[in-house]
C-alpha cells in the first residue's frame, strides 16, 4: 500500500495517474465518502503492490535502501538506474514489499441494549477476517460468583467462520461502572471465587470461548497481590481445558505509577502468569476531557516502552482506538465530546470545506471547524496514525494489536493490516 496526502488541487484523476492505478480502486480501497470533494489534508491509501518513494533534499540511493531495508543493488535494478547515478529531488523510485511478519489482532465489539445493532455485526463480519480474536464486550460479574452475559447473537459463528478464537471478557462493573468492592469479593473470597470460576468454565464451554480475558479495573491498592493470586489460581483452572488467558491493563508507565487504576495492576505478574495482555492505550483525548488525540504517539510510545521491561514483547498487545471525537470550544468540564469514525470525520471536513492537519508529535490527523457560531476541534485516526502504531509493534517487536471497538468504519486500517503483516489464525 501507498499513503498518498491529498495536495491543494490534486483529483482522484491526477493521483491514480501518479501511482498507476485506477480511480475506482482508490474509491473502493478507501470506501470514499467524498470522491468528488477531496480535503487538502486527507490521507489515502493506494492499493498497489509495494509503493513509491519521491526523492527528498539529502537523499541518496543507498540512504533509501537502508530506510526502507532494501539491498540498494536491488532498488537500481527494479527501477532500472545505475546505483551510482546521483538522483534528482522529486524522482519517483519504486520500494519493493518486504518480507512480513506475524501478528495478532483483537477487536472488541460492545452490544448495549435489549438487542443488538445490525451495524454491530455488520463490522464484526467485515473485521473478521483480519483478526486473530473476537471479543463481545463483556460478561459481568456480580457479587455472588454468577455472570450476566452480553448479547452474543452470531459472534460465535462469525468467530468460527473466520477461525477467530471467541474471547470471554469479564469484568467487574456494576450499573456499567468499574466497582472496587466487588472486586475485593470475588479476588478475596475464596468460596465466591470457585463458584465465580465454575460459572466461567461452564460458560466458555457453551459458547466456544477459548480465551478468557480479565478486565478488573478500579481495583483496590490492596488487592493487587490478591489479583496477582487468582489470575494463577485461574490460569491453572483453564490451562487444563487447553484454553488461553489474557489481561487487560491500564497504561502505566512505572512500576510505582499512583492511582486506582494503575495500582492494582502489577506488569510483571501479569506477564508472568497470563498467555498475553493487552494494554490500553488510548483514551489520553476522551470524551469528558478537552480536544487532543486520543492515543497520541509519544505517550503510547512511553507506555509501551516501559512495558517491555516488564512483559515479554510477545505478550503485549498494543490497544488502539478505531474513533476519534468531536469537541465543542471552549471546552468546558462536563461537557462531552461526540464519537466519530475516521469516515464521518473526512465528511465532516469536506462538508466545512476546511484542511486536515497532522500534528506530527501526536502522529494523528485533526481539523478545526464553526458551525451554528460555535468552534469545533476533531481528533481521529488515518492511514499514517495507524501506520505510525504498526511501526511502533514491529520497532518493539509486539505481539499485535487490539481494537477498542467496532462499529465505527474505518477501512484504511483493515488494508494496512495485511500490507504490514501475516495475521494468526487460531481458531478451527
Amino acid at each position: 500500500m501507498q499513503i498518498h496526502v491529498v495536495k491543494r488541487n490534486e483529483s482522484l484523476t491526477t493521483i491514480a495517474r501518479t501511482y498507476h492505478t485506477t480511480v475506482q480502486d482508490i474509491i473502493e480501497a478507501n470506501d470514499l465518502p467524498n470522491p468528488n470533494n477531496l480535503v487538502i489534508g486527507q490521507a489515502l491509501v493506494i492499493p498497489i503492490i509495494g509503493h513509491f518513494y519521491f526523492v527528498q533534499p539529502g537523499d541518496s540511493l543507498y540512504s533509501i535502501a537502508r530506510k526502507f531495508g532494501v539491498p540498494y543493488q536491488e532498488l537500481a535494478t527494479v527501477n532500472r538506474i545505475n546505483p551510482n547515478q546521483p538522483l534528482n529531488v522529486g524522482f519517483r523510485l519504486y520500494i519493493p514489499q518486504g518480507s512480513k511478519r506475524d501478528a495478532e489482532f483483537n477487536a472488541y465489539v460492545e452490544p448495549r441494549g435489549t438487542t443488538v445493532a445490525p451495524v454491530l455485526e455488520s463490522s464484526a463480519r467485515e473485521a473478521a477476517p483480519y483478526l486473530t480474536y473476537l471479543a463481545p464486550f463483556s460478561f459481568q460479574a456480580r457479587r455472588d460468583g454468577t455472570l450476566k452475559a452480553p448479547l452474543l447473537n452470531n459472534f460465535p459463528a462469525i468467530a468460527k467462520a473466520n477461525r477467530n478464537v471467541l474471547m470471554m471478557v469479564i469484568n467487574n462493573q456494576e450499573n456499567d461502572q468499574f466497582n472496587d468492592e466487588l472486586g475485593r469479593i470475588l479476588l478475596n473470597d475464596t468460596a465466591i471465587q470457585d463458584k465465580f470460576l465454575n460459572n466461567i468454565v461452564a460458560t466458555a464451554n457453551k459458547y466456544g470461548f477459548r480465551d478468557i480475558h480479565f478486565d478488573f479495573e478500579f481495583l483496590r491498592p490492596a488487592d493487587r497481590v490478591a489479583y496477582n493470586r487468582f489470575l494463577r489460581k485461574a490460569k491453572q483452572r483453564f490451562s487444563r481445558q487447553g484454553w488461553l488467558m489474557s489481561t487487560a491493563l491500564a497504561p502505566k508507565t512505572s512500576a510505582t505509577q499512583k492511582g486506582k487504576w494503575y495500582e492494582g495492576h502489577d506488569y510483571k505478574a501479569h506477564g508472568e502468569i497470563s498467555d498475553f495482555v493487552v494494554i490500553m492505550t488510548y483514551e489520553w483525548g476522551y470524551s469528558g476531557g478537552p480536544a487532543m488525540a486520543v492515543s497520541p504517539i509519544d505517550q503510547v510510545r512511553r507506555v509501551l516502552e516501559y512495558a517491555v521491561t516488564e512483559i515479554p514483547a510477545n505478550k503485549i498487545m498494543m490497544g488502539q482506538n478505531l474513533y476519534g471525537y468531536d469537541w465543542t470550544l471552549p471546552f468546558v468540564q462536563g461537557s462531552v465530546a461526540k464519537a466519530v469514525s475516521p469516515q464521518q470525520a473526512i465528511q465532516l471536513a469536506a462538508s466545512h470545506n476546511v484542511p486536515i492537519q497532522y500534528d506530527t508529535k501526536a502522529q494523528a490527523p485533526f481539523f478545526r471547524y464553526s458551525e451554528a457560531g460555535k468552534q469545533h476541534e476533531v481528533w481521529f485516526e488515518d492511514a499514517r496514525s495507524i501506520q505510525a502504531k504498526f511501526d511502533l509493534i514491529k520497532e518493539l517487536n509486539l505481539r499485535g494489536m487490539s481494537y477498542w471497538k467496532l462499529g465505527l468504519a474505518f477501512p484504511q486500517n483493515w488494508l494496512l493490516i495485511v500490507d504490514n503483516f501475516n495475521v494468526t489464525k487460531r481458531g478451527t
